[in-house]
């Protein structure tokens, strides 16, 4: 029997996680400022010549670098810019042409596929809603949005790995998920800023905060940035 008086001992309560704090919105507006002045005209870094293009190219990056993508669609894109083209060229051939990119075979099917999709019930144009360019193969939420802000100007934030970091480090838009962070920026982000964001961010991150080795010295919102990451004082 226990002891008179005695207590059970109560296990310790889990520690609560808590989202980082968001930044203001005059903290949020100066950093956009700041890329802005150093980016006035920023452009994604796949090459494409129309928005068929574009499409495939966006499919193809996904795990690939956008070099080895612009690499092997050099090619690809001389030979079909368009989804009759790009059909007639065949599974086959797309597949010896990407083979240098991976997850060749997959893409390979869902570039016929989708042009197929193209060509049977949008007129062989790429559609400009989320919905229809969704329903497409080998298209997700990632690929339509950067679709839609670059072929069709709309204020869309794709979010990769490259912005996801950068969101949750500079805190612009903490988010455990892609989706999370994607929403977050919806709602942060200043509308001026909107048409350019999403490259800006995936800039600083590709180039500047990286991943293993933050190029914090020269960071042009390092003053500004309280991540735990941070290599600089």
């Amino acid at each position: 029997m226990p002891a008179p008086n005695s207590q059970k001992r109560r296990s310790p309560s889990p520690k609560r996680i808590t989202s980082p704090k968001p930044r203001s919105a005059a903290e949020i507006y100066e950093i956009f400022s700041r890329f802005r002045q150093q980016r006035p005209e920023p452009k994604g870094e796949l090459d494409y010549v129309n928005a068929f293009t574009l499409l495939v190219a966006v499919v193809l990056s996904a795990q690939a670098t956008d070099a080895g993508v612009n690499k092997a669609t050099k090619r690809l894109f001389e030979l079909a810019d368009t989804p009759e083209k790009m059909l007639a060229l065949g599974e086959d051939q797309v597949r010896e042409l990407i083979k240098t990119i991976g997850l060749y075979r997959n893409k390979a099917r869902n570039v016929i596929a989708l042009s197929e999709k193209l060509i049977a019930e949008f007129g062989s144009e790429v559609p400009t809603a989320r919905e229809a360019l969704e329903s497409l193969p080998g298209v997700g939420r990632k690929t339509a949005n950067v679709v839609l802000n670059i072929a069709f100007g709309e204020i869309t934030h794709a979010v990769d790995t490259h912005v996801f970091r950068v969101a949750n480090r500079l805190r612009i838009a903490p988010g455990k998920n892609v989706l999370q962070v994607e929403l977050g920026l919806e709602k942060a982000v200043p509308a001026e800023f909107g048409r350019h964001a999403h490259h800006w961010l995936i800039l600083h991150g590709r180039y500047t905060c990286k991943a293993l080795r933050p190029a914090c010295e020269t960071c042009v919102v390092a003053d500004l940035c309280d991540s735990p990451d941070k290599r600089i004082a």
